[in-house]
């Protein structure tokens, strides 16, 4: 029955020691991992989306986002503490739900991470780009810098920073963090000086009318379409990155201490500044949406809009391309626009780079449990990281961003998102009936009301999400079914009986003394 193939916890963590990751890896490193994670295209880029969807609501938007993500965050620190291997949610999901939801939250991570990755690379393009233009005076041919779904051939300059992000993987988990901080540094910088601008100009005749679209959509558009809900499900992509730290659980030293540490700091840390950024947006110059000329709504990254916008006088934020350089150039301050657009074009590489590693551990640990082909769990002789798994990863994610929008590609991500924290904040609530003597380092308070509040959060926002977006989902889990049932089902450890177990729980002799000539436990072998 694969609704019972549960593998126990103490295989889990049997079988990431035999086949461990280098753990090279602080609480420092995994904070700034998270941050690197969290701040990049969300708010860099999809804050002009959010202002059209919700105006200056967009502002309650965040905090709807930030609520969800928090309350997670609380159930992923305790879990991923007890449990600190390779996998995230997945992991997870295979200790208490059993094999077929463990691979369908697995093959979810693989849609957000994946299409994650190729949207923050998009979106570092367009950033560079305008960097090569206005500072530079370079200016590249459309045709190399955008897909056909915009007229152009092939972006390059996405292609690139796929292509370099995946070499310095391949390289080495921390080489790759510590160059990380310094990206994360510099975002960091750019985001405070943008607030320290643009909040003391704060006017309060911009946050009216506050919620021009309403709670939950306009009357004339479908649910989930734009309004502040609406705004929430896909400014979530905003906060999406704090989850990686987790998959980083095995290469992490302490990782007890250590992973709920960089899940809640680096939350915390992005919280604060998301506020204070959208509050400059609003305050400073206004948020308020297009519409059309007949006073239609126009939905963000449509013909319509891109139309409407290039007929306009002057330009709103709503029709940026990069919202917070365009409020500082608004508010007479060009040189630190300038300044903040060419830090985000050297910082978002950190999150492209956040997104490919937690993707190319997720293929890793279930390649090690046999629902992939064995040859992805290889890991390289002398940098100690899953090389063959991330050549793998970095081909799809240049490929994707080589030809298709940023827009599209971070509302399908947040799909498999909102999946994978659908089953951690349940799978918290069944670990705590089904193996309550377990230690906990981390315990996450009031179980019983944050787990809830959290699937209900994940749930609701992935209702709202756009339409087109769903259905991806739907269809790229309809497509894992038959990879499953096709592959996986038959190769996996547990079907095969292959189940890693401490030695003291085989009941065999110390090492060194040979064993009894008895026979071997039936489904088992000595980790």
């Amino acid at each position: 029955m694969i609704f019972g193939r549960v593998k126990p916890l103490d295989a889990i963590l049997a079988t990431a020691s035999k086949k461990s990751l280098k753990r090279s890896l602080g609480a420092f490193d995994l904070t700034m991992l998270g941050i690197g994670g969290i701040i990049g295209t969300g708010i860099f880029v999809l804050t002009a989306e959010a202002a059209q969807k919700a105006g200056p609501g967009m502002i309650v938007s965040f905090v709807i986002a930030a609520f969800v993500c928090g309350v997670a965050a609380l159930c992923y620190a305790e879990i991923s503490a007890m449990i600190p291997v390779a996998g995230s949610a997945y992991t997870y999901a295979y200790a208490t739900f059993g094999e077929f939801f463990a691979w369908i939250v697995g093959w979810a991570l693989v849609l957000e991470y994946a299409v994650a990755a190729s949207a923050v690379a998009v979106g570092w393009s367009g950033y560079i780009v305008g960097v090569l233009d206005h500072l530079l005076g370079v200016t590249i041919p459309k045709q190399f810098t955008s897909g056909p779904y915009a007229g152009g051939i092939i972006n390059l300059p996405a292609v690139f920073i796929a292509i370099v992000v995946t070499l310095l993987l391949i390289r080495g988990t921390k080489e790759s963090a510590t160059i990380n901080a310094v990206l994360v540094a510099i975002k960091v910088a750019a985001l405070a000086l943008f607030v320290a601008l643009a909040v003391p100009l704060l006017n309060g005749v911009n946050f009216q009318p506050f919620s021009p679209l309403g709670v939950t959509g306009s009357d004339n558009m479908a649910i989930g379409t734009n309004g502040i809900i609406g705004a929430a499900s896909s400014i979530f992509f905003a906060f999406v990155g704090f989850d990686a730290v987790s998959t980083a659980a095995e290469e992490t030293r302490r990782p007890q201490r250590n992973v709920p540490i960089g899940l809640v700091a680096s939350l915390v840390i992005c919280t604060i500044f998301y506020m204070l950024v959208a509050a400059g947006v609003i305050g400073s110059v206004g948020a308020q949406p297009v519409y059309g000329a007949d006073g239609t709504w126009l939905s963000p990254g449509s013909p319509e809009l891109a139309a409407r916008c290039a007929a306009l006088t002057t330009t709103p934020v709503v029709c940026s391309k990069e919202a917070l350089a365009h409020v500082l150039r608004q508010i007479n301050y060009p040189v630190a626009g300038n300044i903040l657009g060419l830090a985000a074009g050297f910082a978002l590489p950190s999150v492209v780079l956040m997104m490919m590693f937690a993707q190319t551990r997720i293929f890793f640990v279930m390649s090690r449990d046999g629902l992939l082909p064995a040859a992805l769990s290889k890991v390289h002789p002398k940098y100690r990281t899953p090389h063959i798994v991330t050549m793998a990863t970095g081909v799809l994610v240049t490929v994707a961003a080589a030809f298709f929008p940023v827009g599209k590609l971070a509302d399908i991500s947040n799909g498999g998102t909102l999946c994978a924290f659908l089953f951690v904040s349940i799978a918290i609530m069944v670990l705590r009936r089904s193996d309550p003597h377990r230690h906990r380092p981390f315990r996450t308070p009031a179980v019983w009301v944050v787990a809830p509040m959290a699937a209900i959060g994940c749930l609701t926002l992935f209702l709202f999400l756009a339409p087109d977006a769903k259905m991806v989902f739907i269809g790229w889990l309809l497509a894992g079914l038959v990879v499953y049932f096709a592959y996986s089902r038959s190769h996996s450890n547990v079907a095969r009986g292959i189940v890693e177990l401490p030695e003291a729980e085989l009941d065999a002799p110390p090492i060194g003394v040979p064993p009894m000539p008895s026979a071997p436990t039936p489904g088992y072998k000595q980790a």
